[in-house]
């Protein structure tokens, strides 16, 4: 009874066998067959290897939402060389609060040279070739949040002072924090002094021969400091025409948070408008000479996040790509097939044609005539 059991449990097994074995004696080769099947694995294999690089790459996720946090403060990074003696220029923080922050609060002043040597000029031009193709091909950012935290830093490294040549500018360095509100970061002449109504710049005691805002940044960011990262306006380099000259730069912060596979961070993306001019009272160009950076801070932030394809996902799309490759080819070929057989078989060869055979009782047959040795009998 067992094995009665087990001799039916076997053979509706075989009933459910979807994958039939032909014999090899009825499987019919040619060589159209063999051509359509190399091409077909030659396809399989070249498509199998570009789909396992697409599984191991990776892609950028963007998620928006509104920032809640308003309590906290931001954290300015700034790395700006001017060309004027550090005793002649102030540099200070002013909010929509009438809250102001002192450079004193995080901010170097070192004295250097304003021309740098040549291996730092070519870094400096390098950067400044990676701004220009960040702003037309803006899928570069996906590689810089990738490779954050394994490229060198953009700041421009330490530069070797010459002892024999006096500094004739300054470069102000550090961090400061401020408010998460709207607010103005700006150097000019003098140092800035405490005001009820606001703040002011101690500017009388300075020439305005000796005005001179040219300026190279070499960082400028908001946020966490995230090596690798390269920021709008890093590696901008201004020269001034006129000693009462502005440089303005309009900045609007999106807070930022990035998560890729290296790191996991909390920063500020900023996109920035440019503008300059001469101040003359006369003409109507009113205004104070000096850099000022007026930043505003969006409502809404970005969540980044690094993707990468399931494994599961992967194994689906290769055996659609198998699985399809076999049934296209295999469709090809037999309709290949079809239109030759057609072509040689009705237009070019005339034994395929049906002709007319006479009947003992007068009627005819259309049928192809059987072809053997004896029918000449």
């Amino acid at each position: 009874m067992r094995r009665l059991n087990r001799k039916k449990t076997l053979n509706l097994m075989k009933e459910l066998d979807a994958f039939p074995k032909v014999p090899e004696s009825y499987v019919e080769t040619s060589a159209s067959g063999g051509t359509v099947s190399l091409i077909a694995f030659t396809t399989i294999a070249f498509l199998t290897i570009m789909e396992f690089m697409v599984y191991r790459d990776t892609w950028m996720k963007y998620e928006y939402e509104v920032d809640k946090d308003f309590t906290s403060k931001l954290r300015i990074n700034i790395d700006i060389t001017v060309a004027m003696r550090c005793q002649y220029v102030g540099a200070d923080v002013l909010d929509l609060a009438e809250t102001m922050v002192a450079s004193a609060d995080g901010l170097i002043y070192e004295p250097v040279s304003f021309f740098i040597p040549f291996y730092l000029k070519r870094k400096l031009l390098m950067l400044q070739l990676i701004q220009s193709r960040l702003q037309e091909e803006h899928s570069l950012q996906d590689v810089i949040f990738k490779s954050a935290f394994k490229s060198a830093s953009t700041a421009l490294p330490p530069r070797e002072e010459n002892s024999l040549q006096s500094p004739d500018a300054c470069r102000i360095h550090g961090h400061l924090y401020v408010n998460k509100v709207a607010g103005n970061f700006h150097i000019t002449v003098g140092k800035a002094i405490p005001h009820p109504r606001g703040h002011a710049h101690l500017a009388a005691l300075v020439s305005h021969e000796s005005y001179n805002f040219s300026h190279r940044i070499d960082h400028l960011s908001f946020g966490e400091l995230i090596p690798g990262i390269i920021n709008p306006l890093d590696g901008t380099e201004k020269i001034a025409s006129d000693h009462n000259q502005m440089f303005q730069y309009f900045i609007t912060v999106v807070p930022t948070k990035l998560h890729t596979y290296k790191i996991s961070a909390e920063t500020h993306q900023f996109s920035v408008t440019e503008r300059e001019r001469v101040i003359n009272h006369a003409a109507g160009s009113h205004g104070v000479s000096g850099i000022f950076m007026k930043y505003d801070i969006s409502s809404l932030m970005v969540t980044v996040t690094e993707e990468h394809m399931p494994f599961w996902q992967f194994l689906v799309r290769l055996c659609g790509i198998i699985g399809g490759i076999f049934s296209t080819t295999g469709i090809l070929h037999g309709f290949g097939r079809f239109v030759a057989e057609v072509i040689f078989c009705r237009f070019r060869m005339g034994s395929c044609r049906s002709t007319s055979v006479p009947l003992p009782d007068g009627h005819t047959s259309n049928h192809l005539p059987l072809t053997t040795d004896n029918s000449t009998h």
